[in-house]
C-alpha cells in the first residue's frame, strides 16, 4: 500500500541542501497532489549569541526581511521552473529543532517533511547539534532526508 502525502512541510536554511530537499518535495507533491509548506526558522538562540543581547529589534526584523526576500525567491522559482503553485511560505522565530519537528507540523497538518541532511557546517554541527538529525529522531511525522541532487523522473 503506497503513502499518499498531502500536506509537506519543508524547512530551508539557504543551504544548497534544502533547496535540493525542495526540488524533491515539488516532485513529490506532484505525484501526491499535496500542498507545500516552505518555512523558514530564523534562530533566536544564535540571534541573542551573536548580537550578545544588545540588539533593539532592528536585528530581528533585517533578518525578517531578507528571509520574505529568499523566500519569495523560492516560491517565484517554484512557479516558473517547476510549474507548481500549490505552497505557501512561513517565517517563525525560535528554534529551529522543535519548531520544526513539532509546532510547525502540529499547527499545519503537516504529515511529511521533507529536508536536507545538513545546512551547517561541521564546526556548527558540533557546537549546535544537527536540526536535521534531531527532526528524524522526534518528528511525529514522516521525515525523508534528501542527500543527493538526483535528476527526477519525468512525469
Amino acid at each position: 500500500m503506497d503513502q499518499e502525502y498531502q500536506n509537506i512541510l519543508v524547512p530551508v536554511d539557504g543551504s544548497k541542501e534544502s533547496e535540493q530537499a525542495l526540488h524533491r518535495a515539488i516532485f513529490v507533491a506532484k505525484r501526491n497532489g499535496a500542498h507545500i509548506d516552505i518555512l523558514n526558522v530564523i534562530d533566536t538562540r544564535a540571534m541573542a549569541y551573536n548580537f550578545a543581547g544588545m540588539s533593539d529589534g532592528s536585528i530581528a526584523y533585517q533578518l525578517v526581511d531578507k528571509s520574505k526576500e529568499y523566500l519569495d525567491g523560492l516560491l517565484k522559482s517554484a512557479k516558473t521552473k517547476d510549474g507548481f503553485d500549490n505552497l505557501d511560505i512561513h517565517i517563525r522565530l525560535g528554534n529551529p529543532k522543535t519548531i520544526i519537528s513539532f509546532d510547525f507540523p502540529h499547527d499545519h497538518h503537516n504529515d511529511m517533511i521533507i529536508m536536507g541532511a545538513s545546512g551547517l557546517s561541521r564546526m556548527q554541527r558540533a557546537v549546535m547539534g544537527s536540526v536535521t538529525s534531531y527532526v528524524k529522531r522526534n518528528a511525529p511525522v514522516d521525515v525523508l532526508v534528501v542527500r543527493t541532487d538526483v535528476d527526477q523522473p519525468k512525469d
